[in-house]
């Protein structure tokens, strides 16, 4: 309650946040919220003009422009988000137990992150794309690949941050398990964190999934994706650039509310930040009100 609260202070972040239910809802209910069927061609109606049918007009095929970027959604942001949780869990877990256990667990665990992050990460999605195939699954898997490792090796860092509070350690000495320490003692203090790095990665795999389909190593037509719809509209961009504006547009519009939405919570979960925030606003304020009584006095 208390960081509902506080998120809702910040006008632009609750805006973001209710930009990313909504896209959320249209995505998951797409066939209620859809005019068309997104694969449904009509060669008669190819680059045509936006109308009370077909709002946003229709593509090289006749198909509804508007139903593809709504059908768009799926892979574009819900399946990013599942990808993220399943990225975010396996990390936090060997996060957990490489920053509180330390050793050899550890050592066995950084060593393997390190391994993975010396690739760069579009080259192992690419090593993955060219083994498995192209194709949204694939994708999928290469992004897992690439994010937990990631993920682990900050969430290490802020376990090892709290494992060494002298609660903790009285918590230990008091025989209490590990298990029940890091349920009740560190997963608490470290959601925060969690919370902050996982909203702030949204963003960029958004743009990941569709660059890697604008290529066409992502979903294959004739399903409906953002970044394919750009990779379709190329043809036509000098000719009919309104046919690259609208999944363009979905892009930066959901991105920038993830982007939006990550700063906000990051001040929402931290105290500290929203005195920061708050102090700085009444020096800028104040600033103002000064400058205006010079310029007044100047006249």
């Amino acid at each position: 309650m208390r960081i509902f609260k506080n998120l809702t202070k910040d006008k632009l972040g609750t805006i973001s946040l209710l930009v990313i239910i909504v896209t959320m809802v249209v995505g998951i209910f797409a066939p209620i919220f859809a005019p068309h069927a997104p694969e449904e061609v009509h060669m008669s109606l190819r680059y045509a003009s936006s109308s009370w049918d077909y709002l946003l007009g229709n593509d090289h095929l006749g198909r509804c422009i508007l139903s593809r970027i709504i059908y768009g959604i799926r892979p574009s942001v819900l399946w990013v988000l599942v990808v993220l949780f399943i990225s975010v869990l396996i990390g936090s877990v060997l996060g957990f137990i490489a920053g509180y256990f330390r050793g050899k667990v550890d050592a066995t665990v950084m060593r393997i992150c390190d391994t993975m992050l010396s690739f760069p990460g579009y080259v192992m999605a690419l090593a993955v794309v060219g083994i498995l195939g192209v194709g949204l699954e694939n994708i999928l898997i290469a992004f897992i690949l690439i994010k937990w490792a990631w993920f682990a090796r900050i969430i290490r860092t802020s376990v090892m941050q709290y494992a060494e509070l002298e609660y903790v350690k009285f918590a230990k000495a008091s025989g209490i398990s590990d298990i029940k320490i890091i349920y009740k003692h560190i997963v608490p203090v470290t959601f925060s964190d969690i919370a902050v790095i996982s909203s702030s990665s949204i963003g960029t795999m958004i743009l990941q999934i569709s660059g890697f389909s604008f290529l066409g190593l992502g979903i294959q037509a004739p399903n409906a994706e953002w970044g394919m719809m750009l990779n379709e509209a190329r043809e036509v961009m000098f000719t009919r650039p309104e046919s690259m504006l609208a999944p363009g547009l979905a892009i930066i519009m959901v991105v920038s509310a993830c982007n939006f939405f990550s700063d906000a919570l990051q001040v929402a979960l931290d105290p500290k930040l929203i005195t920061s925030k708050n102090k700085l606003q009444e020096d800028l304020t104040i600033s103002k009100i000064k400058l205006q009584k010079r310029w007044q006095n100047n006249l």
